[in-house]
């Protein structure tokens, strides 16, 4: 594909595609603005217009369009590829090899999905009762249907099915498109249809309720060559420039309370259709936003999914918190219908989620009885092992100690013994963590100022680096070595880098150290290899 790539790379200027989402001014041959991530001040994102590159110097990002399209809509690069090729008028088709067959699969069920949708649009208006329960018992107004694309699936077995024969289609091509059940008549009947819209604005499958008595009250199209369940976020293509205004995310469970909320004036809204929060999730979401709100249920499955999102979040640097104030309601559409302002109050009203959760722990709990201390600091001890900033995790192990009236060491070595009981118990069983090759913010950013002194700066001192090859990488570390010595008269860019190389050197033995105290859990203590990985830490520790 890197023919399309150059193809639509000629017909898209950085600056025309970046404008969409940053408000750029002139500065001198490069156009400036504000991170559209939120976390600068002062402008810090950078355009060369000439080098057709960007560069976002407060959340230490940068790249092609390609890149820019990926990290601003939080989607793969396939989707940004497509996403810009329709914007440039390139046609893929004729740059794709191999994966043509699947690649025409996965556009005829794109197409299918665009007519069943609609289909399903044109049988709800002709449906009297089905209007009722949507305009009426649902109170969803005009443009809220328009929107999410809502329609009605008719109650007979082959309705769509004929209708898309007709228009050419295969049995295969609509099992590829999710739309017919087991015995290849149509997957929903009689329910009111919701379709679920990618990032890029196309139909990739469907949530529908059922309208009369029946089971199951909620049918989500399969897996397929489209739609992956714990990638996809309900309501996040009518939902992202709101997040990215705003600042913040409202994750729901359910469907119904995405369409409620958006309705309702707080359109951060969005819900992970069907399934439980994926680690993917919150990636997708965590490159539009820091800030996500969980708004569960107060219920067992509440807490188990909040506590599981934190889990989650841990790694990602995420401020979750979690909205409560339902007034008596159970859940958000439910409150929407009692007062829409209740709704948006509720929002604003959040709490961190470790508190809450530790309420929750406490509201089935008499800490006044040594039993139900025990239960809540094994509790609580667990839901702390999560949290990786050390500062916050102190904070809680304060907190949590002075309600069980034991000092906060008695606590720490609680946690110490209950952390090595799982470590061993994880080795015995081979449990292994994934590895990790996504490099910290700071060790990131030393090794750009450090190749951009070595590329264009011309110092002599031995950087610890190779050189990239990449021309676009070779233009951002121009942006970067620009942007750094900006306005500074006769730098001493030897001594910069002198200083730069020990910090380097600095960050790479901390991040030896954590890998070795990684290594260590899985080893036996009695072992060789154990004490040579000690004494290896050892020995880091003192450089």
């Amino acid at each position: 594909m890197q023919d399309a790539k150059e193809e639509i790379k000629s017909r898209l200027a950085v600056e025309d595609v970046v404008g969409q989402y940053v408000e750029l001014k002139r500065a001198g041959r490069n156009l400036k603005g504000h991170s559209p991530w939120g976390v600068d001040k002062t402008p810090s994102f950078m355009v060369s217009p000439e080098k057709g590159i960007w560069h976002d110097f407060s959340a230490n990002k940068g790249g092609d369009i390609f890149t820019f399209i990926m990290e601003v809509e939080g989607i793969s690069f396939r989707e940004a590829l497509e996403k810009l090729a329709a914007q440039a008028g390139v046609d893929l088709s004729k740059y794709r090899g191999d994966d043509s067959a699947v690649t025409k699969r996965k556009l005829r069920a794109k197409e299918a999905l665009a007519l069943a949708t609609k289909y399903y649009q044109a049988c709800l208006v002709r449906e009297k009762k089905v209007c009722e329960y949507v305009f009426y018992k649902r109170g969803l107004i005009r443009n809220t249907v328009a929107e999410f694309k809502i329609g009605y699936s008719p109650a007979s077995g082959k309705a769509l099915l004929e209708v898309l024969k007709k228009r050419g289609y295969t049995e295969r091509e609509l099992d590829d498109a999710g739309l017919l059940n087991r015995f290849k008549t149509d997957m929903f009947r009689n329910r009111m249809m919701v379709p679920f819209i990618d990032t890029t604005g196309d139909v990739v499958g469907f949530t529908a309720r059922i309208l009369d008595k029946g089971e199951p009250k909620y049918l989500n199209t399969p897996e397929t060559l489209l739609f992956n369940k714990s990638r996809f976020i309900f309501g996040l293509h009518n939902a992202k420039e709101s997040i990215r205004g705003n600042g913040f995310v409202v994750i729901v469970e359910g469907n119904m309370d995405v369409i409620s909320s958006h309705q309702a004036g707080v359109k951060e809204a969005v819900a992970t259709s069907g399934t439980a929060m994926t680690e993917q999730h919150l990636k997708i979401l965590s490159k539009l936003t820091s800030d996500i709100r969980l708004a569960y249920d107060g219920d067992e499955a509440g807490v188990k999914a909040t506590e599981r999102a934190i889990m989650l979040a841990g790694d990602l640097g995420i401020d979750l918190t979690v909205i409560s104030n339902y007034h008596g309601a159970k859940d958000p559409d439910e409150l929407i219908q009692k007062d829409p302002k209740l709704w948006q109050e509720a929002v604003e009203e959040r709490v961190p989620a470790v508190d809450w959760l530790l309420n929750k722990y406490e509201e089935n709990l008499d800490l006044r009885l040594a039993p139900d201390k025990k239960k809540y600091s094994d509790i609580a001890l667990k839901l702390l092992s999560y949290i990786k900033d050390e500062v916050e995790r102190a904070s809680y192990e304060e907190k949590v100690a002075k309600k069980l009236g034991v000092g906060v060491e008695i606590l720490r070595e609680k946690g110490d013994r209950l952390n090595k009981k799982l470590e061993q118990a994880a080795a015995k069983k081979h449990f292994k963590k994934p590895k990790t090759e996504i490099k910290s913010d700071s060790l990131k950013k030393l090794e750009d100022s450090l190749l951009s002194l070595k590329i264009f700066g011309g110092v002599k001192t031995k950087i610890p680096l190779d050189l990239p090859e990449d021309e676009t990488r070779i233009d951002e570390l121009e942006l970067v070595f620009n942007r750094e010595h900006e306005g500074i008269t006769d730098p001493d860019f030897e001594k910069e880098a002198l200083e730069l190389v020990k910090r380097y050197n600095m960050e790479i033995n901390k991040q030896k150290i954590a890998e070795l105290n990684e290594k260590l859990l899985s080893l036996d203590e009695n072992s060789d290899e154990y004490f040579e990985t000690l004494k290896d830490i050892t020995d880091l520790q003192k450089t």
